[in-house]
């Protein structure tokens, strides 16, 4: 345990559920996690209650997943994450410091950053990874290596440069507006479907069906390797049935509701394109589009518009009343974004990718 005044960060008990005797940490740490999102974005659309949320915090085989919660006068203020996958000899390390606002200026971030490091020495890793929102704002800006994108060199970017952080890649964050965007995901939905002959879509919602299970986690083990990353390095994942039955499992588990869309190639039967949507059990609230992914040898035919348009036009009978879809993409990803924009997402605010590697 570590102490600043008054201030201790704690390691988190993850209860075995939210009515446990040990769960109120968790419970703290999840409200002040939703808290402190809603100060950046000033919106609830990353909002997650703690049944939502404590599925992924559960330990799994496929991650070490360190957390402590920051604590001032007896309430829980912040967290500190350190998340270490365990692909083969990984030596990467995926890292959050959060505070509210009320509690910056005061050297938190800077002591609890040093638990991220001392994490990661601990553990061999020595590539280590974080993302931050930075919203818009008038000043000096950050220009991403990739030639696409820019954050301002605000609090959290003069953070990461004091700590010897580069900002390698910039990420959009994108809104559709599922009531105004009807017409335009039924017309590209139609044009894509024809454009995609030799390919059908199938569709499910969470857990797969046995007979995708194979093809579906080959899948996306090729979103670590078929993604732009720029210069932020990740492991190739592997996935097999069982890993994908874990991850279904987390979000039914939660509460939450996800439908896959693939693509599958008619003369082979292979999954090779596919979108996910997300909702937890208040259907009036955001949806997420997850993961989604044409595999290189299968691009151009349209695909990535096809498993897209698909999964919106059946979201309508899922979450009618969900009022907006929201995403994450590089900039420099101009394939995707250019199916996002055509569909009718447009850009909500900007994410910085930072690294740094240490001995």
């Amino acid at each position: 345990m570590s102490t600043l005044t008054t201030v201790e960060f704690r390691p988190l008990t993850i209860p075995a559920s939210v009515d446990a005797d040990d769960a109120a940490d968790f419970i703290g740490m999840t409200l002040a996690r939703n808290e402190i999102y809603r100060e950046i974005a000033g919106d609830d659309d990353d909002a997650m209650t703690p049944e939502q949320l404590l599925p992924h915090y559960q330990s799994n085989p496929d991650e070490i997943r360190l957390i402590w919660v920051v604590v001032d006068a007896g309430r829980i203020v912040g967290r500190i994450g350190v998340d270490l996958p365990l692909e083969g000899e990984s030596k990467n390390a995926y890292w959050i410091v959060e505070l509210l606002r009320s509690h910056h200026g005061r050297g938190i971030g800077t002591a609890a950053y040093a638990l991220v490091e001392d994490a990661a020495r601990a553990h061999g890793r020595t590539v280590l990874q974080s993302w931050a929102e930075h919203p818009d704002a008038p000043g000096t800006r950050l220009e991403a290596p990739t030639g696409f994108g820019s954050v301002p060199e605000d609090r959290a970017a003069r953070f990461y440069a004091r700590h010897g952080y580069t900002l390698e890649q910039v990420e959009r964050k994108s809104a559709l507006d599922l009531t105004a965007s009807r017409d335009a995901v039924d017309r590209i939905l139609d044009s894509a479907t024809a454009a995609a002959a030799g390919y059908h879509v199938v569709q499910w919602v969470a857990p797969t069906p046995d007979e995708y299970l194979e093809g579906y986690a080959w899948a996306k083990s090729r979103m670590s390797t078929d993604v732009p990353t720029a210069a932020m390095e990740f492991d190739e994942e592997t996935w097999d049935a069982e890993r994908l039955k874990r991850h279904d499992q987390r979000y039914l588990d939660g509460g939450q509701t996800a439908l896959v869309t693939v693509a599958v190639e008619d003369a082979t039967g292979t999954v090779v394109a596919f979108n996910e949507l997300v909702i937890g059990r208040d259907l009036t609230a955001a949806t997420h589009q997850e993961d989604t992914l044409v595999l290189k040898e299968h691009r151009g035919h349209r695909l990535g518009q096809l498993v897209k348009t698909a999964g919106l036009a059946r979201w309508r009978s899922i979450a009618p009343d969900s009022p907006r879809v929201i995403t994450y993409n590089a900039e420099e990803n101009r394939p995707m974004l250019d199916i996002n924009e055509a569909i009718g997402f447009v850009p909500v605010s900007y994410s910085g990718a930072w690294k740094k590697t240490i001995d």
